[in-house]
């Protein structure tokens, strides 16, 4: 459990002893991600700095763009992560955003997938997994999304009984 972290170098160091750990147990070095709302800006920014250990990426109501809801909703703790000031961390966000940061998973050709509700006020889907996946594609990459509308940020069978998702998952190589 690495707590209240959105997805800075040290948190993602963190994340590194994890996937380690996870490898000396015999589990694979190239593992599906699959972040939830703010565990999506985790494993997305420990993919992206992790390129070629990452299998596929999976999003469920994924903050991906810390320009959106980090900065917003949740600056003390986004900014404690990094260890930095506003300002400070305003002038570095292309270093340490996700969606600034994809060349090294576009090169590994990591396919991507996220399903997002377009009502979601929360983590709003333009703002993430539409910006994502726009330039992700732009980059020629491959990802996926399942729109559920009407939806917003919840639990709830639409999202974690996505048939699509599991479809992309059991799908992989």
């Amino acid at each position: 459990d690495l707590g209240e972290v959105r997805g800075s170098p040290a948190s993602s160091a963190k994340f590194t002893l994890f996937y380690d750990a996870m490898v000396k147990r015999g589990y694979s070095p190239k593992p599906i991600l699959l972040g939830q709302s703010r565990g999506g800006m985790m494993t997305l920014a420990w993919a992206f700095r992790n390129p070629d250990k990452v299998k596929a990426w999976v999003g469920i109501y994924p903050v991906c763009n810390l320009a959106s809801w980090p900065l917003k909703n949740s600056k003390p703790q986004t900014l404690a992560d990094f260890g930095m000031t506003e300002p400070e961390l305003v002038a570095k966000l292309g270093e340490f955003n996700p969606i600034d940061n994809l060349k090294g998973l576009l090169a590994n050709k990591v396919p991507m997938f996220a399903v997002h509700g377009d009502s979601d006020v929360v983590v709003p889907y333009d703002l993430n997994t539409k910006l994502l996946k726009e330039r992700y594609e732009a980059g020629g990459g491959q990802f996926s999304v399942k729109v559920i509308p009407g939806e917003g940020h919840k639990v709830g069978p639409s999202f974690f009984e996505c048939q699509e998702l599991v479809d992309f998952v059991l799908g992989l190589p």
